[in-house]
């Protein structure tokens, strides 16, 4: 399939506009963002957790597949509505990298931090609550960073335009 032709512009277009950004759109484009790091950080625990890996292996798969799945909730529309994989994997990669980052940092550290929630068994509450609290702190965390990075233009702005 060829590249989308309004990519390029509405992209530049998007990079030079700044202004405020509201806490609706950061807010969306954070639950947008979590949502897959949520599934990718989730299952990475799940397996490392269940196949007895390290910590150091569990956060690794986790970090890895939040990624995955990050980039993937944001291609998989781009790629609907038309825009080539070119353009898409990079407005994926403008729009989401900083987010994912932010919340990776968030979820990991607070598994790591909390006593036990990392060597807890996937039958245990400790280790759910941990991670859902990971998450929504991530959430807490990354909202007010994408609020600043879409006043400027950057991030989610980036594919604003592909979400009608």
């Amino acid at each position: 399939m060829s590249e989308h032709t309004n990519s390029e512009h509405t992209h530049s277009a998007h990079e030079g506009h700044t202004g405020k950004a509201t806490w609706g759109t950061a807010a969306s484009a954070t639950l947008h963002c979590l949502t897959g790091c949520a599934i990718g950080e989730v299952a990475g625990m799940v397996i490392g957790t269940a196949l007895g890996w390290h910590n150091a292996s569990t956060v690794a798969a986790s970090v890895v597949l939040a990624f995955f799945f990050g980039y993937l909730l944001t291609l998989l529309p781009l790629r609907r509505a038309g825009v080539g994989w070119t353009s898409a994997v990079k407005l994926a990669l403008a729009a989401d990298t900083a987010s994912i980052v932010v919340m990776e940092i968030i979820d990991n550290s607070v598994m790591l931090l909390i006593p036990g929630a990392m060597d807890a068994g996937l039958t245990t509450a400790l280790f759910w609550a941990s991670l859902a609290g990971s998450l929504v702190l991530a959430f807490l965390v990354t909202t007010p960073v994408n609020k600043w990075i879409i006043g400027r233009g950057k991030g989610h702005a980036v594919v604003h335009a592909y979400h009608h």
